[in-house]
């Protein structure tokens, strides 16, 4: 009989409700099948605005999602907002952490990391960003990239403001932002947005823009497996779930 390894048990928190369907999706797309369990946090106001975000990334939000998801059996866990962990930064992120390891027992990490991990997995050494968020929180992506080096050679800014009418872009919309917002002398393009689906579509958008591309709930997904060990190459999720050592 040939072993089977247990599926990697990974651990979401995901503010409100735009793309969480993309990480089941994940789960099901990966060999063998991940086991997720994804907890909506809640906040004040749907709303990319420093004020808001920061509200919606504290310890106190994060520390009662962290309590629903306690006794899952969960191997490590997300904060899965990239913009509300970035907002507060590094000091704001290593709290988010430091908070969710210490209530869970388990190796955490936030999109944002996720992201600057899944950059230099890549090899990537300049890159593109097509934001949805307004101009000023876009701005402080850039900001927390050049903290890890990473050269930003174009950044857009779709000035969407809440995640609800991110989340109703649809695969046509995605693809042709992509197709937008590359450039020739980036080496990969970055959607630092999980409220926009990605998933079923990563594929095709690599394919569009002939580079990487790295989204919020993709690399997000692929941090939670790299911290619990569990991180093997995979195909139809991108380049970089192909390029694992």
């Amino acid at each position: 009989m040939t072993y089977k390894p247990p599926p990697a048990r990974l651990g979401f928190l995901y503010p409100g409700h735009a793309a969480e369907d993309d990480y089941p999706r994940m789960g099901s797309m990966i060999e063998p099948h991940a086991e997720v369990h994804l907890v909506h946090t809640k906040f004040l106001k749907d709303a990319h605005t420093v004020e808001a975000l920061s509200e919606m990334g504290s310890v106190g939000r994060l520390t009662a999602g962290a309590e629903a998801l306690a006794g899952s059996g969960i191997e490590s866990v997300l904060w899965t907002s990239t913009s509300a962990s970035f907002v507060l930064g590094l000091d704001g992120i290593r709290l988010q952490i430091d908070t969710l390891e210490k209530l869970l027992g388990v190796p955490a990490s936030t999109t944002a990391m996720a992201f600057a991990r899944a950059v230099k997995a890549i090899d990537a050494k300049t890159v593109a960003i097509a934001a949805t968020y307004p101009e000023d929180v876009a701005q402080r992506f850039r900001q927390f990239l050049n903290h890890f080096d990473i050269d930003v050679v174009h950044l857009s800014s779709r000035g969407i403001v809440t995640a609800a009418e991110v989340g109703t872009l649809g695969r046509e919309d995605v693809i042709d932002f992509a197709i937008a917002n590359t450039r020739e002398n980036a080496d990969a393009l970055l959607i630092p947005d999980t409220a926009l689906h990605s998933a079923a579509w990563l594929t095709e958008l690599e394919k569009a823009i002939g580079k990487p591309v790295l989204t919020a709930n993709q690399v997000s997904f692929w941090e939670a497996l790299r911290l619990c060990g569990k991180l093997k190459p995979q195909t139809g999720l991108g380049k970089l779930f192909e390029v694992v050592e």
